[in-house]
């Protein structure tokens, strides 16, 4: 057994990233640059009125008089003591150097005065003045939000090249297994998982997923984990990892020539993960029990897959204080099913491997590292926020 940090250790030195891949900007959010980019043009393209209002050439006056209105693209001058109309966005008068608002006007027939005097320049964008015309807009890696996209188009960019996102495939072994909508058979149990990990992906921005199902005998489950290799980059089996007479997950891998790069975590739940690489692909093996499945998806597939698209590889620790004294014994990490409210970090009842319900309640995953054996009620105590 290993430790959960050499575990994410040996995790993201196995983890390859994506190839790039060519995106239309409306299909890129969410994704990370695959290289950097730079502005094609000034940002503004031009001189431009920050609102709607009035351009002039300021001088000591309060009264000016009116030109014709300009609209956007134009381009006139200004004579002394004239004024123009304007909005935001349009273009100024390439001799106007101020642009009073609006509100601050009172527009007759032919002239209009001025309540307030602005300072000089004021309520004008210069050309270039968000961004210069071979600038750096964002490095590679950079994750794009909506406000990136909104920017890039304005650039005039249409497409960019990302990380492109995993297929991955979610294999679920098990005799006993039996899927929802009907009448629950004599010792079988509904399959959960897959849809569990499924809903898990879609919510990380993955949406090529295909399931796999298979029945616990060892040629079956080393030809489905040979196809679900073919056709994905990231492989999750859930169960038959373990060490009973029907666990056959681990010798199907080896037939595979799948490399065993660690086997069970000195953690709980989730002791008997197992992960592996073959070629550009990774597997994760992971529990049968639905609650140490679903806490090894945050705590290690989670952190992959942000590798694998070309974001960070980490863990986003938050701090809270603890309701409760937490102990646990010395030398094995704990993660616990809680509720974080105001600052406070409250550990939920049902905390057994196989109980979802606890989980479903839950917006945290509390983290007892294993250098401690107990968090004091008041204590500070790391966690992991789920509902993102």
């Amino acid at each position: 057994m290993i430790q959960v940090d050499k575990a994410l250790e040996l995790i993201e030195s196995s983890t390859f990233r994506m190839e790039p891949t060519m995106v239309a900007l409306n299909n890129a959010a969410g994704m990370a640059l695959a290289f950097d980019i730079y502005s094609p043009i000034n940002m503004p393209p031009f001189r431009n009125s920050a609102m709607d209002g009035y351009a002039v050439i300021l001088n000591g006056r309060s009264s000016y008089r009116l030109n014709t209105e300009l609209k956007a693209g134009d381009k006139i001058q200004l004579k002394p003591g004239e004024a123009t109309r304007v909005f935001t966005g349009a273009a100024v008068p390439e001799n106007a150097d101020t642009v009073i608002m609006q509100e601050w006007a009172q527009p007759n027939s032919d002239t209009v005065e001025f309540i307030k005097k602005p300072k000089k320049y004021a309520n004008i964008r210069k050309e270039g003045e968000q961004l210069k015309a071979g600038e750096l807009v964002f490095k590679r890696g950079t994750v794009l939000n909506e406000a990136a996209i909104g920017l890039l188009a304005g650039l005039g960019i249409s497409s960019v090249e990302v990380y492109a996102n995993p297929k991955v495939g979610i294999l679920v072994t098990g005799n006993e297994l039996q899927q929802p909508g009907g009448p629950l058979q004599p010792g079988c149990i509904y399959e959960s998982n897959a849809l569990m990990l499924e809903v898990a992906l879609k919510k990380a921005g993955v949406h090529k997923i295909h399931t796999y199902r298979v029945k616990d005998d060892l040629k079956s489950t080393t030809q489905k984990i040979n196809e679900a290799l073919q056709e994905n980059d990231l492989l999750l089996i859930s169960g038959g990892i373990s060490v009973g007479d029907y666990d056959f997950v681990k010798l199907a891998l080896e037939s595979n020539r799948v490399k065993e790069v660690f086997y069970r975590v000195k953690q709980k739940p989730g002791k008997p993960l197992w992960f592996g690489k073959k070629d550009q692909k990774i597997v994760f093996a992971l529990p049968g029990n639905p609650a140490s499945s679903l806490s090894c998806f945050y705590v290690y597939v989670l952190p992959a897959l942000k590798k694998m698209t070309g974001k960070p590889f980490k863990i986003n620790y938050k701090i809270a204080i603890s309701a409760e004294k937490i102990t646990k014994p010395l030398g094995k990490t704990l993660f616990q099913k809680a509720i974080v409210e105001n600052g406070k970090l409250s550990v939920l009842k049902g905390q057994s491997s196989s109980m979802l319900h606890s989980f479903a309640l839950s917006n945290a995953l509390a983290c007892v590292p294993e250098n401690k054996e107990e968090i004091p009620e008041n204590g500070e105590v790391e966690y992991i926020e789920l509902n993102l």
